[in-house]
């Protein structure tokens, strides 16, 4: 038996996670006693303020190509991660941030850090979820992780309950790599690309803007195979301009 906050840095290892970016609080401090114990396993970087923690997770995932993920408290903890994980659903950076909660039986009595981080969170994420019970502790973490990363990636919320990290359970990891109600890459529709097809031939002057989304879903070659092809001019982003060299047939511009 463990706890469910030995529990969910078990569930993070298991997805290969090792780094977090955190800040400790009241709510979430059952989860760095528990970090202590994985200090040789699992990286902790100690950052000055919960954005820091979501930007600085944003870096990482950036980088290393993986899920970035922060660690902070409730209430205030919490809702100063929201201009992160909006800037990483904008962006589409796989990010998963865990914060901690009130326990479950005070929830929706106005408790001291308490805010309806789900109800926030919703319109600018993947997915967002309070696990209230630790024994949706497994499930949660691989499917945040699943949703995170795939498709279009972007950011997930684990709204963590005290009651959750307390209880104890016997844990084993979970893996997942489908849910019914979540198409990562739906089939494009033939009659939208047909229309798109239309605009493009019928426009009389028509420009290619390349954005750094075409490095984000690897398109290079289809996008320069369609220039080539279509003989358009094309100017680039600045983000587009640094990550993408442009068929030299083209003409150059700079956004």
């Amino acid at each position: 038996m463990i706890s469910g906050a030995e529990a969910m840095l078990q569930a993070l290892l298991a997805e290969g996670v090792d780094t977090v970016f955190a800040y400790p609080g009241g709510s979430i401090i059952k989860v760095f006693d528990a970090l202590y114990d994985h200090r040789k396993d699992l990286k902790q970087i100690l950052v000055r303020h919960e954005q820091g923690a979501a930007h600085a997770a944003q870096g990482y995932a950036r980088v290393s190509g993986r899920t970035g993920v922060a660690i902070v408290t409730s209430g205030p903890g919490a809702t100063n991660t929201i201009t992160g994980i909006s800037d990483a659903m904008l962006d589409n950076t796989p990010l998963v941030v865990i914060a901690g909660q009130v326990s479950t039986d005070v929830l929706g009595t106005d408790a001291f850090q308490e805010i309806d981080l789900v109800g926030v969170t919703q319109p600018i994420t993947k997915w967002s979820y309070q696990i209230r019970r630790a024994e949706d502790i497994a499930w949660a973490v691989a499917r945040a992780f699943y949703i995170a990363g795939s498709g279009r990636p972007g950011p997930v919320v684990l709204d963590f309950s005290k009651t959750a990290q307390v209880a104890q359970i016997d844990f084993k990891p979970a893996k997942i790599e489908y849910e019914r109600s979540y198409i990562p890459s739906p089939d494009p529709i033939e009659s939208q690309i047909n229309d798109a097809v239309a605009l493009i031939n019928s426009a009389k002057k028509p420009l290619v803007l390349v954005g750094h989304g075409v490095e984000l879903g690897n398109a290079e070659n289809e996008l320069r195979e369609f220039i080539e092809k279509a003989d358009l001019p094309a100017a680039r982003t600045l983000l587009g301009h640094v990550t993408y060299s442009l068929p030299l047939a083209c003409v150059l511009m700079t956004a």
